[in-house]
């Protein structure tokens, strides 16, 4: 069992590793996307410690796709503008259980993610939207 788990966990370190960086942009915002649902869903059924956790989950990858912008293009700046934005949203959404703040920036991730998910599309296999940091260091 031991040795499965070990096994697994190298699994997910590799694949983390090897996973272009439009895929992993695009991962992000599923996992935001699916945690701001699932607190919804929380709120609406008055799970609160189960809210509270969906709801930092969505926190935690707004400040990893906010933190690691790569400021070296200008649209970066607007991407950080509107990442801090959402954060705080978070945040108040957060403090107060409050399910319309979660309704209302719900489809910034969707169309966020859909917009990467079309830039890597159009990009094509090998090309810098795809291959390289997406305006996004992903690494570090």
């Amino acid at each position: 069992m031991q040795e499965n788990l070990m096994m697994y966990e190298k699994y997910k370190k590799t694949s983390a590793e090897t996973i272009s960086p439009g895929r992993l942009l695009i991962m992000l915002f599923d996992g935001a996307i699916n945690s701001v649902q699932a607190a919804l869903e929380d709120i609406n059924s008055q799970r609160v410690a189960e809210a509270h956790k969906n709801i930092v989950k969505a926190q935690d990858i707004v400040l990893e796709l906010r933190n690691t912008l790569n400021m070296d293009y200008s649209v970066s700046a607007s991407l950080w503008e509107l990442y801090d934005y959402l954060y705080r949203e978070l945040v108040e959404a957060n403090v107060h259980k409050d399910g319309l703040i979660l309704e209302k920036i719900l489809p910034f991730f969707s169309e966020l993610r859909q917009t990467w998910q079309e830039a890597a599309r159009q990009a094509g296999p090998g090309s810098a939207v795809r291959e390289q940091n997406l305006f996004v260091n992903v690494m570090g």
